[in-house]
């Protein structure tokens, strides 16, 4: 048989304690406090929409501009033709 330790230390207990199964690893203390980290408003979605502030608003509205600007602002003096001085005397 073993002697017991004089120290009260057991090896057991120690392994036990110290494994990721054990109740404690379960049981963090700290693990409530640093999930409102990774959920709701922080996730890492929620952090990086904000990262270009009226970016979506300016996409529309310069798209718009260019669809108005092609269908609607048709230039009608023809500049750079080869014709041009025989049109206008």
């Amino acid at each position: 048989m073993h002697a017991p330790n004089p120290t009260g230390f057991n090896m057991a207990d120690y392994k036990a304690a110290a494994s990721p199964s054990s109740i404690w690893a379960k049981r963090d203390p700290w693990a409530r406090n640093e999930t409102w980290r990774y959920c709701g408003p922080f996730s890492r979605f929620n952090r990086f929409k904000g990262l270009f502030p009226g970016f979506g608003i300016a996409t529309v509205a310069f798209a718009g501009y260019c669809t108005y600007e092609h269908f609607f602002m048709k230039d009608d003096h023809h500049h750079g033709d080869a014709h041009h001085g025989e049109e206008h005397h």
